[in-house]
């Protein structure tokens, strides 16, 4: 067994900032890593079209707030890179956006995920398919301290991991999901939890978005085509506005 007690939660102290000021905007996968594909479609393809879709919407909708991107072309980033570009800048939210995939072609529609316990066996898959991408990566039981994605045993123990920004990740959560919803008529799969190493050392509130299944021919046409990322780029902006909005208001009674 290879996990250490670094999984332990962080003991961090929360802190109030009154603004939502810093955005960071992940494409997932990219490069040699090409994540899921179905009949051509590459996710990494529909994952840069959306999260560059976001970037360009919510920077209109409110210029006030600093859009960075973890990858603006066809790159590799490793997983712990996306959340040192997220720390580094001192980003209020990390939005992570990703195409699911199963056997079974008949599921579809979307499922945003916050970083915590697995608590089905279809989150875990989620989250062991995701984070695969670390086999990639040159001396990954060091870089993430123990974790294998190769191991069982291992995705259970990283599953417990809490992070610190839980509550106000899951309540991001849940704007994306009633968002797409209400907004692009998309079938939701729910807010759920699982443990995503991509989410692990973010500081902030984060959340993994899974935009759609490509193993599922209405997702896949969706997502590959110009409505679609309009459609899906127009509802992750309105809930990051409708989060930042909320999140403002309360914050600045905490701080005053």
């Amino acid at each position: 067994m290879l996990i250490t007690a670094a999984f332990a939660p962080p003991t961090e102290k929360k802190i109030y900032k009154k603004n939502i000021s810093t955005v960071v905007i992940d494409a997932g996968h990219g490069g040699h890593d090409p994540g899921c594909i179905h009949d051509g479609v590459k996710e990494k393809e529909v994952t840069l079209a959306i999260a560059l879709a976001i970037g360009t919407k919510l920077k209109e909708e409110s210029p006030d707030i600093k859009i960075i991107y973890t990858r603006s072309g066809d790159k590799f980033i490793s997983l712990w890179e996306r959340a040192a570009i997220a720390n580094k800048n001192n980003a209020d939210l990390f939005i992570s956006i990703h195409c699911n995939s199963t056997k079974n072609t008949s599921i579809s529609g979307t499922e945003t995920f916050a970083m915590g316990i697995n608590q089905t066996a279809g989150n875990l898959d989620v989250a062991k398919r995701e984070n695969q991408v670390v086999l990639l990566e040159d001396d990954y039981l060091t870089r993430y301290e123990g974790f294998d994605p190769k191991s069982p045993e291992s995705h259970i123990y990283f599953s417990l991991f809490q992070n610190a920004h839980m509550e106000q990740s899951i309540k991001l959560a849940a704007k994306v999901e009633n968002s797409i919803s209400e907004k692009v008529k998309r079938p939701s799969r729910g807010v759920k939890q699982a443990g995503f190493v991509v989410l692990w050392k973010t500081k902030m509130p984060s959340v993994l978005i899974e935009t759609g299944f490509l193993s599922n021919p209405k997702d896949r046409a969706f997502l590959s085509s110009k409505e679609g990322v309009d459609k899906m780029s127009d509802a992750v902006v309105d809930a990051i506005l409708d989060y930042k909005k909320s999140y403002e208001a309360v914050s600045s009674n905490k701080i005053n």
